[in-house]
Parts: structure tokens; C-alpha cells; sequence
């Protein structure tokens, strides 16, 4: 059976050495002290390694069942569900005027990775219910907040989000479903949806979906589009609930990973909705949840990487294989630990280079989230839109690649189930898919963000990794080391997007055709910047030789080695954008 380790020393360096978050101005980070975070990590850590990971081997071998549109869970997850909810788990971040707890959308990231590490189909659960939360919380009238939050934030009840149809996915403009206005204000809500994650299930005692919908008089496209509140069971003026509403779970879908998950046909035949938001304005409202679901489904991708690599290196350490080229260094055994190995050295070196720099780029976006919503930081706003399809995109590819590593890592034993390998391999893999697929955050990158203010927030990115290579240079080794691979990879970024400005306009395809490039480019970036920022704080922490120096050590090699072996492929995706449209577009579609 794989294990899991909740990886505390490592979230805590990040919060502390690298973001020094107790020092911010943003509200209510003052509160975030050594102590406080890791006595929260550390109970979240205890629920990860004890309850959630032991059920996700059983999660997926049982998955979900569906008998008279009724879904039954895994064995255990009810208990587990029960469990983080009386934790208070399910409202860590939001809102206390609605029963939250109020910590930052930071916490909320850092406990998120340990859930999905321990137990990805099962943290959908609550994942979905976030997001709804989320919408109505921005988008809903008083009355919604005060009927739906303060039951969502407790568990009681749970939330979905249901855009895709059978015939349109992406393109939402096409969608089908109906509303049809009542006289009480209401509407009827008519259509069928698919692949709708948590959409039925035996956890919570209702289920608060969140539906797109057309509504008469809306235009064709995305502006005719509204946003519903459609509850699987109607809510009584005094909180209680009333009779069963007219939808139902049609089918559940046969899926690659994720079995613990109940990804649902929902069936909507004049279900009652409420209308969330403003008419035909349902976009806005719907894309709060969404962008939220790419910034962890972006977390979700290298999460299962680091389950991944955890359980690689173990192998690594205990399995005897041959002996080491250059001398014995198992003596009193019939071989050497693969460990020892160049080649398996570089494997999981690959892994845990990437998983550690992720996880600072997530708490990073999650710190600018924290800044722009509690604070009002129009520019953390602004690079967090900038950099969330990076995150979405660039993580989940690189995630799943991840995991990969980690079975090939085991050998044949990774193809096997006993070990657990695969079962990560088959969950990672939807997250390059689900809340737009990788190629439509690289088309969103390209054709949207690079413009965002006019261009003035890649330009805010690109001055703030000058400004650091101007700020932390002047050590001969971290020179070489960070900031010169650093400096070297910003400017093949800012050579892609000159590429973009000067051969994008006259021909589109140009631009397009190098945006998935483009996406793994400022991803590497990013995790570059990350990498020169942790690899300075533990050259600094190595400096007053306190604290587990052993741990600042191999920071800083691991750091050391994402800038001499990972950072450079920015070249080859440069050299690729630059190659243009013709490599990719001459072939006539007849030819292929």
C-alpha cells in the first residue's frame, strides 16, 4: 500500500523563510505566526496520513454506485466526510459571518495540497463545495448567503458546478439548458448536464448545484447565458428542508482515475432555480468559480506528484539492484540501493525539483489572491489573472509528467497495483484535462492575458524578475548558481512574447501555434524565480547555522539542480515559438 507524509518542514520554510507571511501588511496575516501555522498544518496533517490516504487505495478499487439515482460512496468516505467536518476543515478560509474561520485563502492552499495528496477523489467533494461557496458569496443577495453559506461552510451541505453539456464543452455559448421565468421570480431550470463532479452523492443532506442556463431574451452566445441556484432539495423560509426537486443523477461515468469521485449526468426537468447574480451575466459570476477551480486543479496536478515522489524515493532507498559504477556502497549486501544510480538520481531528482518549486508558486498565487481580496491589491489582481492558466497548465502537464517519473522510478513494481503508483498516474491525469483543457489555458495565456491592461502585467512581471536579480546579486556562487540561469530564461520569455507582438498580428496562427510552448516557458520561469528565492533563503539560513541544516542543504542543491537541468528548456520552447505557424499548419488536414 503507498504511503503518505504530510510534507510540513518543507510548507513551513515556504511560509516563513521564502514569503515571511507574519511580516505582511495583508490582513490577518499577522496572525500566522510560526506556532500557528504548524499547529494547524500538523492537524492536517494527522487527518491526511491517518484517515484520508487509507481510503484512497479503497476508493478506487470500490468507487461509486448509482441504484434508483441514488449514489453511494466509497466505503469510509461518509465517516471521513463527518470527520473533516467536525474539524471545521470545510471552512477553514471563508467568511466568519457565515460560520468561517476566516484564515487566508493561503491556509487554505497549504492544507488543500495534503487532502489531494492523501485523497484527491474524496477532496473534490469539498473542492466543488468551495467553489459554489465562492460564487455565491460574491455574486448572491443577501438572502442566498444567509440561506446557503453558513450550511455550506459546515458540510451540512455540499455544491457543484454545472457548465458541460453533451454537445458543447469549452464553447458554453451553445449550451441548451433552459430557464423559464415563473411568476414568484423563480425560474424552471430544463437540460441535461454531464461530467458534473460530487453531483449526487450520500455525504451531505443536500446538494446546492450551480447551473448555467438561458433565459428568454438573452441574445445567442455566452451574453445570453444566466447562472442558477437549482438545490436538489428545495429550502423552507425557516432553513429546513422541503421537498425534492426535480432533478436527478442519470448516470455515473466510467472514468480512468478519480473512481472515489461520483462524476454525474445531471438531469434538470423544470427544476426550481434562483437566479444568482444579474440576468444573462452568468459568465461573471460562473467564472469566480471557475478561475478558483484552475488555481486548484493547478495545485491538484503537482499534489499528486508529491504522493508520487514520495513514494519513488522510498522504493529508490530500499530496493537492491546492482552496484554502484564507481565502488561499493551497499557492502554487506548482495547490491547497492537504486538510489545510488546517476540515472534514478536524475529521475527523482526531476521530481522533487518540481513538486518543491510548485508548491512555492501555489503559495505564492494563493499570497496575491489573499492581497487582492482582503486588501483591494488591484496589481496582485491583475498578475494572479496573468499567471493563473501558468498555473492551471504548466502544473498539471508537468504533475502528471510527475507521477510518470515516480512508476517508471519502481520499475515493473509501478505497474502493478499493490504499489500504488498507477492509481496516482490514472488521478493525475484529468487535471490536464478538466476546467479547460491545457491547450485552451495556453490559447487563454496568449490570446488574453499577454494583453491584460494593455500589456502592462507581463510587463510588471518581467520588471519584477529584474528588480530581483538587481536586488540579490553580488554573491560570486548564488550569481552563478540562480540568478544568471534566471536571467537567461526571463529573457527568453520576453523574446517569445516580442516574437508574438511583431509576426502575431499579421498572421494569428503564429501566436497560436507557439502559445503551449509559450505556457511551459513562463512556467519554468516562474518555478526559476521560485527556486532563486528559496535557494537565497537557505543560503541564508546555512549562514547563522541554526535551524535543521541538513534540510537548508538540500534545498539548496535541489535548487542547484531545477536551474541547471529544468530551467534551460526555456531555450528549446523559444526555439519552437519562433519556428512559427508553417511547421504546424502546412500539412493539409486530408494528410494527416
Amino acid at each position: 500500500m503507498p504511503i503518505y507524509t504530510a510534507p510540513t518542514q518543507d510548507m513551513q520554510f515556504v511560509l516563513h523563510d521564502v514569503l515571511n507571511v507574519s511580516a505582511s501588511d495583508i490582513p490577518g496575516y499577522d496572525e500566522m505566526d510560526r506556532e500557528t501555522t504548524q499547529a494547524i498544518l500538523e492537524e492536517a496533517g494527522k487527518l491526511s496520513e491517518n484517515v484520508l490516504a487509507p481510503l484512497n487505495p479503497v476508493g478506487d478499487e470500490q468507487g461509486c454506485t448509482l441504484e434508483n439515482s441514488v449514489v453511494r460512496t466509497p466505503e469510509g468516505f461518509k465517516d471521513a466526510y463527518d470527520q473533516m467536518r467536525e474539524g471545521g476543515w470545510m471552512g477553514l478560509d471563508a467568511d466568519p459571518e457565515y460560520g468561517g474561520q476566516g484564515m487566508p485563502y493561503l491556509m487554505g492552499s497549504a492544507v488543500g495540497e495534503m487532502f489531494v495528496s492523501a485523497n484527491m477523489a474524496f477532496n473534490m467533494y469539498q473542492g466543488l463545495t468551495h467553489g459554489a461557496y465562492s460564487a455565491i458569496h460574491a455574486h448572491g443577495s443577501d438572502a442566498q448567503k444567509a440561506t446557503y453559506l453558513p450550511k455550506m461552510i459546515d458540510g451540512i451541505w455540499s455544491g457543484t458546478m454545472n457548465l458541460t453539456e453533451p454537445h458543447c464543452g469549452t464553447d458554453l455559448g451553445l449550451i441548451r439548458t433552459k430557464a423559464e421565468p415563473q411568476d414568484d421570480g423563480t425560474y424552471k431550470i430544463s437540460g441535461q448536464k454531464i461530467w458534473i463532479s460530487a453531483g449526487e452523492h450520500d455525504m451531505s443532506e443536500n446538494i446546492i448545484h450551480l447551473v448555467l442556463a438561458k433565459a428568454p431574451g438573452g441574445g445567442e452566445g455566452t451574453k445570453g447565458i444566466s447562472l442558477f441556484i437549482v438545490p436538489k432539495f428545495l429550502v423552507n423560509e425557516d432553513g429546513s428542508l422541503g421537498e425534492r426537486n426535480s432533478l436527478s443523477c442519470g448516470g455515473l461515468e466510467k472514468k480512468m482515475g478519480i473512481h472515489g469521485n461520483a462524476t454525474c449526468v445531471m438531469n434538470y426537468d423544470g427544476a426550481t432555480g434562483y437566479l444568482i447574480g444579474e440576468l444573462h451575466k452568468g459568465m461573471r459570476a460562473m467564472f469566480t468559480m471557475m478561475n478558483e477551480a484552475r488555481l486548484g486543479v493547478g495545485l491538484q496536478g503537482y499534489a499528486q506528484g508529491v504522493v508520487a515522489y514520495q513514494n519513488a524515493l522510498g522504493f529508490a532507498r530500499d530496493r537492491l539492484q546492482g552496484r554502484e559504477v564507481t565502488g561499493v556502497k551497499n557492502p554487506d549486501g548482495p547490491a547497492d540501493p537504486i538510489i545510488v544510480h546517476p540515472d534514478v538520481r536524475r529521475n527523482l531528482l526531476d521530481q522533487k525539483s518540481f513538486v518543491e518549486g510548485a508548491r512555492a508558486f501555489v503559495f505564492w498565487g494563493a499570497q496575491m489572491i489573499d492581497a487582492s481580496h482582503r486588501k483591494g491589491d488591484e496589481e496582485a489582481e491583475a498578475m494572479i489573472s496573468l499567471l493563473t492558466p501558468v498555473i492551471k497548465g504548466f502544473l498539471t502537464d508537468k504533475g502528471f509528467e510527475t507521477t510518470v517519473l515516480a512508476q517508471q522510478t519502481l520499475g515493473g513494481s509501478g505497474f502493478t497495483r499493490e504499489w500504488g503508483l498507477e492509481q496516482f498516474v490514472r488521478d493525475a491525469r484529468i487535471t490536464m484535462i478538466y476546467e479547460g483543457t491545457n491547450g485552451i489555458q495556453s490559447l487563454d495565456l496568449v490570446g488574453r492575458k499577454l494583453g491584460l491592461n494593455g500589456g502592462k502585467t507581463i510587463m510588471a512581471f518581467f520588471d519584477m524578475v529584474k528588480n530581483y536579480i538587481k536586488d540579490n546579486a553580488g554573491d560570486e556562487a548564488f550569481d552563478r548558481d540562480f540568478l544568471e540561469p534566471l536571467k537567461k530564461a526571463s529573457k527568453d520569455l520576453q523574446a517569445a512574447g516580442m516574437y508574438f507582438m511583431q509576426n502575431g498580428m499579421k498572421n494569428p496562427h503564429n501566436a497560436l501555434a507557439g502559445s503551449y510552448d509559450f505556457m511551459h516557458l513562463f512556467g519554468h520561469v516562474c518555478l526559476g524565480l521560485m527556486w532563486a528565492r528559496m535557494g537565497k533563503a537557505a543560503m541564508a539560513a546555512l549562514e547563522t547555522g541554526e535551524g535543521d541544516q541538513d534540510f537548508y542543504r538540500a534545498k539548496l542543491e535541489t535548487g542547484r539542480y531545477y536551474m541547471a537541468r529544468q530551467l534551460p528548456m526555456t531555450g528549446t520552447h523559444l526555439a519552437r515559438i519562433e519556428s512559427g505557424a508553417e511547421p504546424v499548419m502546412t500539412l493539409d488536414a486530408a494528410n494527416f
